[in-house]
């Protein structure tokens, strides 16, 4: 059984989570884009266009309707566009669930990627996958020389503005 047991639950966990994600988006700089751990491995902007571009990947088989949306669009290279492209992508997908689906909907099943999910797993999936994702950011963010915000706790550079010493 999915841990999203009701849309208000997903919507609820959503707002905090989408700007969570925003508030990592809003420390990113055009030149750290490019940062990666290694040669061929996946670079922050990668990372980040990756999260914004799956509302619409993901949502669209779940019945959602994303009209004019290329899941195969490039990564930009303006950290702007990648996280304006998030808010509107974001809000449109919450406000497409909240309309659309209602809470007696969430056991329903459907094919997502030749498995049966029930379109619970397909908002948990969704902010577990967000998640995962923000969390490798802000390892390269560390290696990029930028700021981390808190997410779930103050960060390294937060604890020092309470006046604490950070957690080693």
């Amino acid at each position: 059984m999915s841990i999203v047991k009701s849309i208000n639950d997903f919507s609820s966990s959503w707002k905090y989570e989408s700007g969570a994600t925003i508030k990592v988006f809003g420390n990113l700089t055009n030149e750290s884009l490019n940062q990666k751990v290694t040669e061929n491995g996946r670079s922050l902007g990668f990372i980040a266009w990756h999260i914004t571009i799956s509302f619409g990947e993901m949502m669209s088989k779940a019945g959602l309707s994303f009209e004019n949306f290329d899941e195969n669009a490039p990564v930009p290279a303006d950290v702007e566009k990648i996280k304006s492209e998030y808010e509107k992508l974001s809000a449109k997908m919450s406000s497409q669930v909240e309309r659309d689906w209602n809470d007696g909907m969430l056991n329903d099943e459907l094919n997502m990627y030749g498995q049966v999910w029930k379109r619970g797993d397909v908002l948990a999936s969704l902010l577990a996958h967000q998640t995962h994702h923000r969390g490798q950011m802000t390892v390269l963010m560390r290696q990029a020389g930028l700021k981390v915000p808190g997410v779930y706790g103050p960060s390294k550079e937060e604890w020092a503005a309470y006046g604490m010493e950070p957690m080693p």
